[in-house]
């Protein structure tokens, strides 16, 4: 059973009418620009931009050399030399922690929902991280089994309490399918790392309800309905794209990073699967990040056909060694990219290793001592390229240098290729912390089809004024993309629904010129099952390359265990109707549109109501009420009496006659649509909570919605 199934994606120009990051080089320490001009006579502008290496100078016994100036080193980029403007000696202790005599009790505390932070970039002159080895753990809850989660949880306990020195800072970070979500800074509190991850042993929302079995609970089966292989190569690239979230999060930072990789195995499917193979390791090795992957499985002996937690293969592979060739292949392929990212980025994989915190031990003692350089690049132009940095000390020395090769320069938007463009968009999707260059309204309601499923209809609002207006084959276009994830916050994170839009849209003059002061309105809709989930739209303005982040958790409740109330859909509010000819944009084809426009109940006689999402309304405008009401178990409709009720504060200002509803829809949870168009020009502006009763006579339930409203002139 498949738990979603995209109904409609629709833009639509509403008299009301639709989305860019921050374009960033990660490479580009700082950057500084000034201005000056008179009268428009002339712009002088200046930029310069300062590079970072992070150098191991060893002598031919793989010793730290130290007391080098920045005299000693030669600093060219693509051939041209570059003056080295400062010179830092960065040194870490490795000794071992001394235990005391009386050892301090432990302050630890099991949280009941673990904060969501970031890595705080550094400011000039800042130096909390002089002298100090920053260790980044991450745990890949995608790629973890609950055991080896668990065993991968004790290692870190196990280092932090008896490996980690004074000159060790650690952070912890954590991928679960959703977002990359930081849960510590680099820190030396011990209590307090310590608290962090006996939280994730122990669990979070240890205080919250029990969980249920009825609609809302998660289905254990194939969910999805989609081929495992196609399925799990979508996963491996969501794990990689995170991977290089975070190695990107971490190069805020000037000093050279460690990221312990905790997973059970990474295997690619695929083309694509190297692609972003490469640029993972592309962005660890710009950031200054070197992976050190920890196999969490440990040393594994599995029997030939497989242990007892599967079943046989019951095939021919059995007898010929087939069978036995490929779950060893397939657990070798596993390890092979762990050790690819690690060769790659100068780590180590610790792989058939029981005692996990070898590893982290091992990350710990790569990084004992460096030099830090900093040079202004002579070639400011950020034309996205890659620069080779070569840098060598004196001939005498007889040094070994190891040090980052070279870096991509800053680019631009409007030289952003396709691809930069999805990276864009993928990593303001994986960050914790949201976009919002773009301001951005959701409204999200729900109506019940059967006994099983619910139309969720999404409707996105976007001020006009924030996008920018392109001219393009002499004609104005807006260019916009979208990106949309639904996840079941119930059955694990896992993603129910996706959706991915790109759009021309040709507006004639006069819709052109009003785009600046009338929003822009989105609107898509899907099915899903009664259940608690949570939904990421983006919005990019693709001429600029601005974003816009919503974000937010919505529950579908189950009505068929409505039994002391009129079980109602979501009410909506909206003050427009519309000509579904006067769509300006349509992503879903000519006939599949007709028939999700079918399916949509807010769609009547081949006009689309809007709903108002920000719920300010004009005065001179009908406000327009729809909801519809459930008679699950009835033999036959039975008739309902409703109406809608303004209050301002205690007061009632003013209220509808009541509306006698008879006829409904004969399908199995008998729906009885009630609509209103109520004049507001007779009520003075101001704020209002518009409530909404629904009477049954016949079984003598009622049912109540209310919500604030704002009227304006």
């Amino acid at each position: 059973m498949r738990w979603l199934v995209s109904i409609s994606t629709a833009m639509t120009l509403v008299g009301t009418l639709v989305a860019g990051a921050r374009a960033a080089g990660a490479q580009v320490i700082g950057q500084n620009s000034q201005v000056s001009g008179s009268n428009g006579a002339y712009t002088l502008s200046v930029s310069s931009k300062l590079v970072i290496e992070a150098v191991n100078v060893k002598d031919k016994e793989g010793k730290s050399i130290n007391g080098l100036t920045a005299k000693d080193f030669t600093v060219t980029e693509n051939g041209v030399p570059q003056k080295v403007s400062f010179c830092e000696y960065q040194e870490m202790p490795m000794a071992p922690p001394v235990a005391p005599a009386k050892p301090a009790p432990e302050n630890i505390t099991v949280y009941n929902r673990l904060a969501v932070t970031q890595f705080a970039p550094e400011k000039p002159g800042d130096v909390r991280y002089k002298d100090k080895r920053l260790i980044a753990m991450y745990f890949d809850l995608t790629a973890l089994s609950p055991d080896d989660k668990l065993r991968a949880l004790e290692a870190a306990q196990k280092f932090i309490r008896t490996q980690m020195t004074s000159a060790d800072r650690v952070a912890l970070v954590r991928y679960g399918g959703g977002s990359v979500d930081v849960l510590q800074d680099f820190t030396d509190d011990h209590d307090r790392l310590l608290s962090i991850l006996e939280t994730l042993i122990v669990g979070e929302n240890q205080q919250a309800e029990d969980t249920t079995d009825d609609a809302s609970a998660a289905d254990t089966g194939a969910a999805f309905g989609q081929d495992t292989s196609e399925f799990n190569l979508f996963n491996t690239d969501r794990q990689l794209s995170a991977l290089q979230t975070v190695a990107k999060m971490l190069g805020r930072l000037n000093e050279k990073k460690v990221l312990i990789y905790f997973a059970s195995g990474l295997t690619l499917h695929g083309v694509d699967n190297q692609a972003q193979l490469h640029a993972t390791v592309d962005e660890a090795i710009r950031s200054g990040v070197t992976f050190w992957p920890i196999d969490a499985r440990g040393l594994v002996a599995s029997a030939p056909l497989g242990d007892a937690t599967q079943g046989s293969q019951g095939n021919g592979g059995m007898y010929s060694g087939t069978a036995a060739l490929a779950s060893t292949s397939r657990f070798q392929q596993s390890q092979d990219t762990l050790y690819a990212l690690a060769g790659d980025t100068g780590g180590k994989a610790l792989l058939d290793y029981n005692d996990l915190t070898r590893g982290i031990v091992q990350a710990q003692q790569s990084v004992t001592s460096y030099y830090i350089l900093g040079y202004y690049t002579t070639n400011v132009t950020p034309d996205g390229r890659f620069r080779r940095i070569k840098i060598d000390v004196k001939p005498e020395l007889a040094a070994k240098l190891d040090y980052r090769q070279g870096y991509y320069a800053s680019k631009q938007f409007e030289k952003f290729t396709a691809a930069d463009k999805e990276r864009q968009l993928e990593d303001a999707l994986m960050l914790g912390d949201p976009v919002t260059d773009l301001t951005i309204a959701m409204e999200i309601n729900y109506f019940q089809l059967n006994r099983a499923e619910y139309f969720v209809p999404v409707v996105v609002k976007i001020p006009g004024r924030e996008l920018a207006l392109a001219k393009k084959r002499g004609a104005e276009h807006t260019l916009i993309d979208f990106l949309l994830e639904v996840k079941d916050e119930l059955g694990n994170n896992m993603t129910v629904e996706s959706m991915r839009d790109n759009v021309d849209i040709k507006l004639s003059d006069e819709t052109a010129a009003e785009l600046a002061k009338r929003p822009v309105e989105y609107d898509t809709g899907f099915t899903l099952l009664p259940g608690k989930y949570s939904i990421k739209f983006l919005a990019r303005d693709d001429e600029t390359g601005r974003i816009g982040t919503f974000q937010t958790s919505f529950v579908i409740p189950n009505l068929n265990k409505e039994t002391k109330q009129v079980a109602i859909s979501s009410v909506v509010l909206g003050s427009q109707r519309i000509d579904l000819k006067d769509a300006i944009y349509n992503a879903a084809k000519q006939k599949e549109l007709a028939k999700d426009n079918a399916a949509s109940p807010l769609v009547l006689n081949g006009q689309k109501l809007i709903p108002s999402v920000t719920r300010v309304f004009s005065k001179s405008r009908d406000l327009y009420v729809y909801l519809q009401a459930y008679e699950q178990g009835a033999a036959s409709t039975q008739p309902l009496i409703a109406y809608v009720s303004f209050y301002q504060g205690q007061t009632r200002v003013f209220e509808t006659h009541p509306m006698e509803v008879t006829s409904g829809m004969n399908n199995s949870v008998k729906t009885m649509p009630l609509r209103f168009s109520i004049g507001l020009n007779a009520l003075p502006p101001g704020d209002y909570d518009c409530q909404v009763t629904v009477l049954d006579p016949t079984s003598e339930k009622s049912a109540f919605w209310q919500a604030p409203i704002t009227l304006v002139p």
